[in-house]
């Protein structure tokens, strides 16, 4: 939406009408009409955009993305809590972490189109801007923000469950969004073991297409070796072998033992 950033008036109040029929469809795809549709376009506002549109920093996103992430962190812990009435508060807690990883939240937002509804400038948008997994979750939980404040709780929380946790189970059982290291490192921590280790053992290939080995040393035993085109997922590949030797992966299978409320715990939510 780079061209409209010419017809976009400095500030929220003067809203033209070619964006208000473009923004028409995320709204019906979002399942919620905005009664002040400023606040819609100010979650959408990428900070790139600014410059042109003679706007200081406080109009982009970044307030109310600060604003979604809080209100989605309450709705996923009152919504884990009530689910899973008997579960202890360290398994509640890799629940929550795992439903608001980037991963997650940019596979919402991506599912939601959201990418071609954000607020860039031209060179942000030639760059690639509307698929930068960065920008794609913080738009995500700007949009939280502005329902929130537009709508109140309610409908904030119907958003979450549409778009975020209508397939939880699948998110938390897959790799792609599990933190394999945090994972480690508290089982380290219960075990009062030192801090993982990881150490670089290879690094090969062109600065283009660089890949890198790293060995993953947990009180002073070789646990899993990862490789990949950074440090970072060779990481968590290492520490993804090491998860599988202690079980991790089965312990978090196991979280869905518990006990669940079933319809009750939806109905205790939604009567605010």
């Amino acid at each position: 939406m780079s061209w409209l950033l010419d017809k976009l008036g400095v500030g929220l109040k003067d809203i033209p009408r070619e964006l208000l029929r473009a923004l028409a469809p995320l709204e019906r795809t979002i399942g919620y009409r905005f009664k002040d549709r400023a606040f819609l376009v100010g979650a959408l506002k990428h900070r790139s955009a600014l410059h042109k549109l003679q706007e200081d920093r406080s109009y982009s996103n970044e307030r109310l993305e600060f604003l979604g992430d809080a209100v989605l962190d309450l709705i996923i812990a009152e919504y884990f809590y009530h689910l899973f009435p008997t579960m202890v508060e360290g398994h509640l807690t890799q629940l929550r972490s795992v439903i608001v990883s980037g991963s997650s939240l940019v596979g919402a937002a991506k599912k939601l189109g959201l990418g071609d509804y954000i607020i860039l400038s031209e060179n942000e948008d030639r760059a690639g801007g509307r698929e930068r997994s960065s920008i794609l979750e913080d738009s995500f939980e700007a949009i939280i923000g502005a329902i929130y404040l537009d709508g109140g709780m309610k409908p904030a929380r119907e958003f979450i469950e549409t778009h975020l946790l209508d397939n939880w189970r699948e998110i938390v059982t897959r790799d792609e969004f599990v933190n394999f290291k945090s994972l480690i490192l508290e089982h380290a921590q219960a075990n009062h073991w030192p801090n993982p280790e990881y150490r670089l053992v290879e690094e090969s290939g062109p600065d283009h297409s660089k890949q890198f080995v790293v060995e993953l040393i947990l009180n002073n035993e070789s646990y899993g070796i990862g490789e990949g085109p950074s440090k970072k997922v060779a990481e968590q590949k290492a520490a993804s072998v090491a998860a599988r030797k202690f079980g991790l992966l089965h312990d978090r299978e196991d979280l869905f033992g518990h006990e669940e409320n079933g319809d009750d715990a939806d109905e205790d939510l939604s009567n605010e």
